[in-house]
């Protein structure tokens, strides 16, 4: 049974910070892993005019962005200049690889990518991913094979995009197994690998979870397997972090349970060969996050 653990690291300090800690936690507990990596400037701050989106308000209140994020980082493009990740992170970034870790695209700017992307056209989306790509080879001296859209923002757009420049596999969409996207009528063929468990953000405050027994929550949707496992999407900024605890009982747990961690690659290898279905990508709402995510649709 596989288990793929995808880490989004959104910010500067999620990749100085939560990166390094996270790759002692995976190599200690010797999972695979993929970082996927923000790459441009952070304007974790400029993210405050989600306030009026339905749920926002409530998710900010549960998990504690003040104690995940730090005052500085949301303060990054309002009040304080957005510093660039990819020039000031790129030598921990570039440990990641160096300890054997899967790298890929993330984003260029977080925030913009996520608030506009579902509405935007092909210049903008395509320009935005550029930037991203083009970053990503200078950081790493070669090109992307993955990317995972920052918050689940996906459009047709960037899905063609992905399938042209030849990755590998995206993980942009939550659904619950690997399939081709279809998108306004047409299958592309960059396979999706979606996030199929919740994270732990969306679980800590709902039901009663907190955070010293979220790691118990997400256990118990784990212990039946199914055929093609799971993947999991963590946060630099969160379980490299305050939840590292969790983060920690969790890999022992899944350990118990039988799974094996492994990178988005190393999944996506297991299934290379075999015909995956195709599925419309949709947008709709996924319990305890705000807004509409991209998500795996009816099989066509």
């Amino acid at each position: 049974m596989k288990l793929a653990l995808k880490v989004d690291v959104d910010t500067l300090r999620g990749t100085l910070e939560g990166v390094p800690r996270l790759l002692e936690i995976f190599v200690r507990h010797r999972a695979g892993a993929t970082f996927l990596f923000s790459l441009g400037p952070d304007h974790t701050g400029r993210a405050v005019r989600r306030v009026f989106r339905r749920g926002f308000v409530g998710k900010v209140a549960r998990t504690s962005v003040v104690e995940h994020y730090g005052w500085r980082t949301l303060m990054y493009g309002t009040l304080l200049p957005g510093p660039d990740i990819g020039r000031r992170g790129a030598a921990v970034m570039q440990s990641a690889r160096r300890a054997g870790y899967e790298a890929g695209i993330h984003c260029w700017d977080h925030v913009r990518w996520q608030d506009f992307v579902v509405g935007k056209d092909a210049a903008w989306t395509e320009r935005e991913m550029t930037l991203a790509f083009d970053r990503f080879r200078e950081v790493f001296g070669e090109p992307p094979k993955t990317h995972g859209a920052a918050g689940w923002q996906i459009n047709g757009h960037a899905l063609r995009w992905e399938a042209q420049r030849g990755f590998a596999y995206c993980s942009d969409t939550r659904g619950s197994h690997p399939f081709l996207p279809v998108m306004d009528g047409a299958i592309i063929g960059c396979p999706q690998i979606p996030t199929t468990l919740p994270t732990m953000d969306e679980l800590i405050g709902l039901d009663g979870v907190t955070p010293e027994s979220v790691d118990r929550a997400v256990l118990g949707l784990t212990e039946q397997s199914p055929a093609a496992g799971h993947v999991f999407t963590l946060h630099a900024e969160m379980e490299g972090m305050r939840l590292a605890p969790a983060l920690e009982r969790l890999l022992d747990g899944w350990r118990a349970q039988g799974y094996q961690l492994v990178s988005m690659g190393d999944y996506f290898a297991a299934i290379e060969a075999l015909p995956l279905p195709a599925h419309e990508v949709v947008m709709g709402e996924v319990p305890g996050r705000s807004g509409k995510l991209a998500l795996q649709g009816s099989a066509r």
